[in-house]
């Protein structure tokens, strides 16, 4: 269904079963897949490629130009995967010359009054909580989740099954399957429950808490750390995941745990 309230413009291309609520407005360069609902009162600009099964919700702002001064209006685009919801007042910026496009993933939930900014590349399967401010070219793996409020420093990369604290300020590297919190951003652990929630084995889990236990537990510095992680432990997609992550993190990785002023050693 599609209201007559609505401004389609005669050029974009809509698959079947779109619907399009009251006073949203698209541009002519767009394109959305079968089944996705368009709430009233959403602007859905040039650039825009959404997939199928999606939930736009009122006020999201979808491909609108790049907060960046650098942007000269070349054609760009933003992608929304299958089967995303945007609630309300989310705002997606396409990219720039750079990257050249933004991407959301599919199956993502991106709840109120988040921004993803120019040439971010989301992955699928990623929650990302209400009021979430992420700068220009930011990297999140799949199934991460950023707690509310957050705020993501420009080229920051998040890692796949990364768990983020709400209120989170992000200026370093978040590695793959841990938990981050505190301030300044710190390692808080393995995410171990969203793991098990997607069918990592114990055994899968324990390793990944040995390789961080090395990383950031043994005292070692972090070359000695990797080199320890690449001899003690056979080859694995997760060892090596942990292990590429850390080598090319170009804004450097979150700290360790550290004692809170106060705190007396167990020693």
């Amino acid at each position: 269904m599609i209201s007559p309230l609505a401004h389609i413009h005669p050029a974009a291309r809509l698959a079947s079963g779109v619907t399009v609520e009251p006073f949203t407005t698209i541009a002519g360069d767009v394109e959305i897949g079968e089944n996705t609902w368009v709430g009233p009162n959403v602007t859905i600009m040039d650039g825009a490629r959404i997939g199928a099964n999606c939930q736009v919700f009122p006020g999201a702002v979808i491909s609108a130009i790049p907060q960046d001064l650098k942007f000269a209006g070349e054609v760009t685009t933003a992608h929304i995967g299958d089967y995303t919801v945007l609630r309300e007042c989310v705002t997606v910026n396409r990219g720039t010359i750079e990257r050249g496009r933004t991407v959301v993933g599919s199956h993502c939930l991106l709840q109120a009054y988040v921004h993803i900014a120019h040439d971010c590349l989301v992955g699928s399967h990623c929650v990302i909580s209400n009021a979430t401010q992420m700068a220009g070219h930011v990297q999140v793996g799949d199934w991460a989740i950023i707690g509310g409020t957050s705020a993501i420093h420009q080229f920051t990369n998040i890692g796949a099954h990364a768990f983020i604290a709400g209120g989170s300020l992000v200026r370093t590297d978040v590695p793959p399957f841990v938990k981050a919190a505190r301030e300044p951003l710190s390692y808080a652990g393995v995410n171990s429950v969203g793991l098990s929630r997607r069918g990592f084995s114990e055994g899968q889990v324990h390793q990944i808490h040995e390789l961080y236990r090395i990383l950031y537990l043994s005292g070692s510095s972090q070359q000695e750390a990797l080199s320890r992680m690449e001899t003690e432990f056979v080859p694995s997609a997760d060892r090596d995941l942990i292990i590429n992550f850390v080598r090319n993190a170009t804004r450097g990785i979150i700290k360790g745990p550290s004692r809170r002023r106060g705190e007396e050693s167990a020693d």
